[in-house]
């Protein structure tokens, strides 16, 4: 038996949708029937039927062009899915990190959410309905002091943000909810477990247990994909789930020892 989304005909703004579980995202929504607009860099050659807008998003003007690029495409957005992330801060603890490494981590882990919510969520409200999902991270909870310091406090304030949102707009029919990953085998995660691997004189899955280990042990004993993580994200978007909002939903094989 079939399980239908009932998302059909559904309109989404995918940020960062070209790689890693963001490409990975806009697969499973255009699988499901939505019609998607999707952020990148750069434009990829073979779009399949996503309409892709090369805007910095991590900037004011780069947020505004994707906004207006959306509603011009779609019409209007039933989904939003704000998964632009990720950290370029130095090793070497909090002592490393000076006020542009902290900028720089806000600016890629908050504020594009922040900013792309207070464009499109309005038209939600207008509407009545609409999904806003936040992909924040476990190290909110599990942080690493030695590299991941910034960052795990950027998606930290990702997180409260995104629970006050949900307070504010729930209540007029549109749903927030963020989704928190842990490691995920990503393209990313992979060349880190090779570089791991060769610096210790092992293999590949060597180098996983390297990570799995610097991050306590996944009890599941793998990293999530990204497709594990795309299909929960196009779950929580859909009507199945119009009952979950204003909550955190974790996949980490295990990794948090207490939600």
């Amino acid at each position: 038996m079939s399980f239908d989304l009932e998302l059909s005909g559904r309109r989404a703004l995918v940020t960062g949708g070209t790689k890693g579980v963001g490409a990975a995202v806009v697969r499973a929504l255009r699988e499901a029937g939505v019609r998607v607009v999707a952020t990148a860099r750069s434009a990829p050659d073979d779009a399949d039927g996503v309409h892709y807008v090369a805007a910095d998003v991590t900037t004011a003007d780069g947020c505004a062009l994707v906004v207006q690029e959306t509603l011009a495409h779609l019409g209007g957005i039933d989904i939003l899915v704000n998964l632009l992330g990720g950290s370029s801060a130095p090793a070497g603890g909090f002592a490393a990190l000076d006020d542009e490494q902290w900028t720089r981590e806000l600016g890629l882990n908050l504020m594009p959410a922040v900013r792309l919510d207070r464009a499109l969520v309005p038209a939600m409200l207008a509407q009545g309905s609409g999904v806003v999902v936040h992909v924040t991270s476990i190290q909110h909870q599990l942080p690493l002091p030695e590299s991941t310091t910034a960052y795990a406090a950027a998606k930290a304030a990702l997180s409260t943000y995104s629970k006050a949102l949900s307070k504010e707009v729930s209540p007029k029919g549109v749903r927030v909810v963020r989704v928190s990953p842990g490691w995920i085998e990503t393209e990313a995660a992979t060349r880190l477990a090779e570089r791991l691997a060769a610096q210790a004189g092992t293999d590949y899955e060597g180098g996983k247990k390297i990570i799995m280990g610097s991050l306590g042990g996944i009890p599941l004993g793998r990293p999530a994909t990204p497709r594990e993580v795309a299909d929960l994200i196009t779950f929580v978007a859909s009507p199945r789930a119009g009952s979950i909002t204003g909550t955190e939903i974790v996949i980490d094989g295990g990794t948090v020892p207490t939600a």
